[in-house]
């Protein structure tokens, strides 16, 4: 128990139902609190004000703390080929609801005929959506340079859409390409998000993971799905994507992007 907190909440004759109320958390959150959870940053200035207690009174080490462990990082991976072909179809069996992809090609996961089958199945009950680059964009060719692999980028997207085509057609499934610089690419499942790094002239199977859990008070998880709406609003929606796919035959490109 955080007994100055209490104290506080105590002096200014505020309950943990008022805090809820006031800065429009769960009460949950507020107990949580309580028990030594701390408050990111804009909630705890809004909160010390409520209060009228300095910060660093209820929270001696509070932004120390924040940086070490922010509790929204459920783990992190050097790079993406530390995480096996189980742990992304445990990933994505775990989805209930969401499940969200954006990435330039994806291919390592067009690749795995379980997971397209997982997610074939998981169509039925769940949203899916997918965001590849479009391979004739500006920003695929400037990606291709980057990884050195050239025109090969563009070709690796074409694969993922034939060989994504079982998934692609069901009515459950959204489909759109875009012309984006992904600064990282994005897999949801749900309350959890993969953020692959990209880094200049280093493959994005090559470049770190982090691995977050959507919490009642997290940041970083909704800004990374802010960013994912946003390339998602700008891009080409399905319409005239499937008569693309059926001109659409795998060839053999490195799925290392």
């Amino acid at each position: 128990m955080n007994e100055v907190l209490r104290r506080a909440m105590y002096d200014a004759n505020l309950t943990d139902l008022d805090l809820s109320a006031r800065l429009e958390v769960d009460p949950k959150t507020v107990r949580n609190w309580m028990h030594g959870r701390i408050p990111h940053r804009r909630t705890r200035d809004a909160l010390t004000r409520l209060l009228g207690v300095d910060e660093d009174v209820i929270w001696p080490r509070s932004s120390g703390a924040e940086k070490i462990h922010p509790t929204e990082i459920a783990g992190v991976y050097p790079r993406r080929t530390s995480i096996s072909s189980l742990n992304w179809l445990s990933f994505y069996e775990a989805a209930k609801s969401e499940i969200g992809i954006l990435a330039y090609s994806a291919l390592f996961l067009a690749e795995d005929a379980r997971v397209v089958r997982l997610l074939t199945e998981k169509s039925r009950s769940v949203r899916i959506r997918i965001a590849l680059g479009a391979p004739e964009g500006t920003n695929v060719v400037e990606r291709g340079v980057e990884d050195e692999i050239g025109e090969a980028m563009a070709a690796k997207i074409r694969n993922s859409l034939a060989l994504l085509r079982p998934l692609l057609i069901q009515d459950g499934v959204e489909l759109r390409l875009h012309d984006t610089v992904l600064y990282n690419s994005m897999y949801r499942s749900d309350d959890q998000l993969l953020v692959n790094q990209h880094a200049y002239g280093i493959p994005a199977a090559q470049s770190p993971v982090f691995h977050y859990r959507q919490s009642d008070d997290s940041e970083m998880f909704d800004s990374y799905l802010t960013s994912f709406e946003a390339v998602w609003s700008r891009g080409q929606d399905r319409s005239g994507i499937l008569t693309r796919l059926s001109r659409c035959r795998a060839v053999v490109v490195p799925s290392d992007g």
